[in-house]
């Protein structure tokens, strides 16, 4: 549990960013990168939630379709193989630094028809339990900021190797208590808002090293959506909107044996913040405060130290699965975030157990203690297929 005072909460409601309720206490933002990187609202929303591309280095765009495609690619929904598939996933957050923080999220999915399948999210970031105390440290009761997303979506298969897919969602971001914030000249109130994403996938079955195997290829660009502001008069935040684009090769050695490569680049499409004089004056770069889709298609033209900055706002995320007859999985990768655009930078482990329609996944990340404010992250991940399988004709 925390403890915050009358005046700290105060002071959070004004700013009402919910990233800044770590940052200012431990120059962390609630999604475990460090300052320096690129300031958006509910940050939580590209915290990966399942423990399968947790293990995997953060990497899921291309990878074989399971039901948290809904949150990697919502694309990949339309090549599952069963009639409905629903996962629960749970991971502690931050925990070296605050003990109650924690993500959970839900996802479904159903299939049509052969070629159409739509999918259902729903991901919820609970900032723990604050204590509130007024100047004279008596209790004035608890509250728990938390946010949350709830996402639909909509995939097509374009011929057998080819799928698109569009997704909706409304974002909730509830950090302040408002009834503690009558003292502040800012009237703090929940954020809301609206968002969109489209997907693409390629798989193509390919006859590699004498066996079969599956070449993909995956893009997902998510989290489009309004500004969110935290007061009726206060200043509004971008979404981090987001673009993924990733590759994956998966090669059946044997009948027993599989194995799946894959590699994600990852980067926002939100503006770099210019360099600015000690009166905010534009020394380098280009202004923030610009449309939604000035600042999409300005994001990779926009960092003050050009193109070389650009690629360092990039994330890297190589992996590797390894299947045995489709019942046990080791995954291993790297997530490598260059230092002066958040810097995490770690590798990951994770194993997986399939009895019949059920699957649980399991990962780890191992990182420096010292370094790293994720560092020993456990999640895991509970995935049960059921309702049998649709065929071409869309009949069950």
């Amino acid at each position: 549990m925390k403890f915050f005072s009358f005046k700290t909460v105060v002071f959070f409601s004004s700013l009402l960013l919910p990233s800044l309720v770590m940052s200012q206490n431990t120059g962390v933002n609630s999604n475990g990168s460090n300052l320096s990187a690129i300031p958006t609202a509910v940050p939580f929303l590209n915290i990966t939630p399942d423990s399968r591309a947790g293990a995997m280095g953060e990497a899921g765009v291309a990878t074989t379709p399971d039901v948290n495609a809904n949150y990697w690619n919502p694309a990949k929904l339309a090549y599952l193989e069963g009639n409905d598939a629903v996962s629960i996933s749970y991971s502690p957050w931050l925990r070296q630094l605050v003990p109650d923080i924690s993500l959970s999220y839900l996802s479904y999915a159903h299939k049509l028809d052969d070629r159409n399948t739509i999918g259902a999210s729903l991901r919820y970031f609970n900032y723990g339990t604050i204590q509130l105390t007024d100047n004279n440290q008596n209790n004035q009761g608890t509250y728990t900021p938390n946010e949350f997303s709830i996402n639909g979506s909509f995939a097509r298969k374009f011929g057998d190797e080819l799928s698109l897919a569009l997704t909706a969602g409304y974002i909730h971001s509830n950090l302040s208590n408002a009834s503690f914030a009558t003292g502040s000249s800012v009237q703090a109130q929940a954020g809301n808002a609206i968002s969109a994403g489209v997907s693409l996938f390629y798989n193509k079955k390919t006859q590699e090293f004498g066996t079969d195997g599956i070449f993909s290829f995956g893009t997902n660009i998510s989290n489009i959506g309004s500004k969110i502001s935290y007061s009726s008069t206060g200043p509004k935040y971008f979404l981090p909107a987001n673009l993924k684009i990733g590759a994956a090769n998966t090669v059946n050695l044997d009948d027993y044996n599989q194995i799946t490569v894959t590699i994600d680049f990852n980067k926002l499409l939100v503006p770099t913040p210019p360099i600015t004089d000690s009166n905010g004056n534009i020394i380098k770069g280009q202004s923030s405060d610009v449309s939604v889709p000035s600042g999409i298609f300005g994001s990779f033209t926009d960092a003050p130290g050009g193109f070389s900055e650009e690629l360092q706002e990039i994330t890297i995320s190589p992996g590797i699965e390894y299947w045995y007859n489709q019942l046990f999985a080791l995954r291993a990768g790297y997530f490598y975030q260059n230092p002066n655009k958040g810097g995490e930078q770690y590798f990951t482990f994770g194993v997986g157990f399939k009895y019949t329609d059920f699957t649980f996944d399991f990962s780890y990340i191992a990182a420096s203690q010292k370094s790293s404010p994720i560092a020993n992250t456990l999640r895991f991940t509970l995935i049960a297929s059921f309702g049998g399988v649709k065929n071409t004709s869309g009949n069950p």
